[in-house]
């Protein structure tokens, strides 16, 4: 993780300018002053999910005996995807925007299940096609324009809609989730465009979890992997680029 988290940041900053430059000619030196604009945005990101074990279980067997079983799961690395959408942004005064931005969140997640009490059946994968609906709802606060770039921070919140998980695996997420972000960014203007990487960390601010997914198992064998995992939260890190 921290290994990915500098690449991004050390991209970023490098592509920012330092803010001892010289005046220069500015391009499009009007566009911040629109009251309603709107872009496109394409970018990449990393998933990762914090997962609560449950600990040792009783596990009932065929003879109706019951026997002990101690399962641990992990996100054992974060998973790379890539992120597209549009956005609409609302100029609130100088400093402040307001920023909506429905976008799709496509990846994959990778979760390993350890199983410390029997080792015919030592571990147990599951890989986990992900697909969200987003709609980041964020504030912006940009400092003032120097020549072509404006740096700025967000905060906002993300709502999602998960439109993956299958009926057969171990672990599946909910459909609905909420999300907190953070990020930092600038605004470089072209002689055309407006172009704006940003930055951004998301958490859930919710369990991410199916807890009633083990209900739904035809196969009584996962059922025991299913309930070794009692919450989750997802996390993601993004690079985004944005073109008004």
């Amino acid at each position: 993780m921290k290994k990915h988290l500098l690449t991004l940041l050390m991209t970023l900053l490098a592509i920012c300018p330092s803010a001892a430059q010289e005046r220069k000619v500015e391009n499009k030196p009007y566009i911040d002053l629109r009251q309603f604009h709107f872009g496109v945005l394409v970018g990449t990101h990393l998933q990762d999910i914090e997962l609560l074990n449950a600990g040792p279980q009783q596990i009932e067997q065929e003879d109706g005996s019951y026997v002990e079983r101690l399962i641990s799961c992990d996100q054992d690395r974060w998973d790379p995807g890539f992120n597209v959408g549009v956005l609409g942004e609302l100029r609130l005064n100088t400093n402040f925007q307001f920023r909506i931005a429905p976008a799709m969140y496509f990846g994959n997640r990778h979760f390993t299940f350890y199983n410390h009490t029997d080792e015919r059946h030592a571990e147990e994968h599951q890989d986990m096609k992900t697909a969200y609906i987003s709609t980041a709802l964020d504030l912006i606060f940009a400092a003032p324009r120097f020549n072509n770039h404006r740096p700025y921070v967000i905060a906002g919140l993300n709502p999602m809609i998960n439109l993956s998980g299958k009926d057969n695996d171990y672990l599946r997420l909910k459909r609905y989730d909420l999300f907190a972000e953070f990020g930092i960014g600038c605004d470089f203007y072209l002689p055309f465009f407006k172009l704006r990487p940003e930055l951004k960390f998301l958490f859930s601010l919710t369990n991410s979890l199916d807890t009633d997914h083990v209900n739904h198992l035809q196969n009584r064998e996962m059922v025991m992997y299913t309930n070794s995992v009692s919450k989750a939260r997802t996390k993601l890190i993004a690079l985004t680029f944005y073109f008004e």
